[in-house]
């Protein structure tokens, strides 16, 4: 691999001022050198590599001053060639880059490709100015860096199905989550009952089986909300759950650690009256807002003609009015059924939450599809890689 660090600028600037100090005050193991293209034959502009890893004998120096050497001259040269610098700026201008080469590194063909890449590469992009803001909004909540491996999980592409995991039972729950299938659009709860039963620890568990699963902790916390939303936030937790009878000042505590740590704040508005009032009265608001039916009133219902689509959903579209410009997602649970989705779906529901359609079925997976197949393909699953 490679890895640059590139700063262009004029002698008389800034970078001017670091070109030279480098070339002033060396630093043992991290020595600068003019970048040439051949013995006695600098590039223009002029350029000085800076190795980031310390040069511990005469191995790692002749990898430096050859072939990481040889391959940020010639991607400068190349540069130059191709008009991306201003002809009457090739004296003007000054480079600074500093290289990674592994210790471990062996072949020279590789060491001088790469860096001649990565460095051409970057001159484009500091040169174009590159990247524009909407550029990192598009990217940031679908990247994965690739040396660390991770990422954190944004919900930034509704509607999503979220699966509500009530389950107290570790071999069921394990059951489950291995038959759900992979998908972008499913996210994960570790249900109130599973959160009594175990504790946020248990969170862990769930996430040994779905490593990258966006994962909720279902707290539905009522007091002390800083203490809960730490614990959850400790054990892994992406987002955390209030409910909306909780005070004012617990809902508004519970929504400024979660932001502070960098995690969702998700407000239930189970047996809440007038759920509108509570989420404009509130200075902060929560990222997510659950217009949730509960089991025992939905039970009571089932044979009354009342179960399936919420008479509350219609708030969504009214919500959404009145939040415009509010990064806000809407989520209904409840008896959620495919056929009841639907409704959901047309009032402006951003995610479904199913729990025992689902986690009850015989066939996991098949219930599952059910609901995914409302929402669409998997995130960028036919993006182009493009660079």
């Amino acid at each position: 691999m490679a890895h640059v660090d590139l700063m262009i600028g004029k002698k008389d600037g800034p970078v001017g001022q670091a070109f030279t100090n480098a070339l002033s005050q060396l630093s043992q193991g991290h020595t600068p050198l003019l970048a040439v293209i051949r013995p006695n034959l600098i590039t223009k502009p002029a350029t000085i590599v800076i190795p980031k890893v310390t040069v511990e004998n005469l191995q790692d120096a002749s990898k430096i001053f050859g072939p990481a050497q040889a391959g940020v001259a010639k991607a400068v040269a190349d540069a130059a060639e191709e008009g991306m610098f201003p002809q009457n700026y090739l004296d003007e201008y000054v480079i600074v880059c500093s290289v990674f080469i592994h210790p471990e590194a062996e072949d020279y063909d590789k060491i001088y490709r790469y860096n001649y890449s990565a460095t051409k590469l970057s001159i484009k992009r500091a040169m174009d100015n590159y990247p524009d803001y909407n550029k990192i909004m598009y990217e940031k909540d679908r990247a994965t860096h690739g040396i660390a491996g991770v990422k954190m999980v944004r919900l930034w592409r509704p509607p999503y199905l979220q699966v509500a995991l009530d389950i107290t039972n570790l071999d069921a729950l394990k059951r489950v989550i291995t038959d759900l299938p992979k998908n972008d659009m499913l996210i994960l709860e570790a249900g109130t009952p599973f959160i009594k039963e175990f504790g946020v620890k248990g969170l862990k568990e769930i996430r040994k089986l779905r490593p990258d699963a966006f994962l909720i902790a279902d707290l539905k916390t009522l007091d002390v909300g800083q203490v809960e939303v730490d614990m959850a936030y400790d054990e892994t937790a992406d987002a955390v759950v209030v409910s909306g009878l909780a005070t004012k000042s617990t809902i508004e505590k519970v929504i400024y650690e979660a932001h502070r740590l960098g995690i969702y704040a998700i407000l239930d508005m189970m047996n809440v009256s007038d759920p509108k009032s509570v989420v404009v009265g509130l200075k902060e608001k929560p990222d997510v807002v659950i217009l949730h039916r509960s089991v025992d009133l939905e039970r009571s219902q089932a044979g009354s003609g009342s179960a399936g689509a919420d008479p509350r959903w219609a708030l969504i579209k009214d919500l959404k009015k009145e939040l415009s410009g509010k990064k806000m997602l809407f989520a209904v649970a409840g008896g959620v059924t495919p056929q009841s989705a639907k409704h959901a779906l047309l009032n402006g529901a951003d995610i479904l939450i199913v729990g025992r359609y689902i986690t009850q079925s015989k066939d996991v997976e098949r219930s599952a599809r059910e609901f995914l197949s409302l929402l669409g393909e998997d995130t960028d699953l036919f993006r182009v890689h493009t660079e």
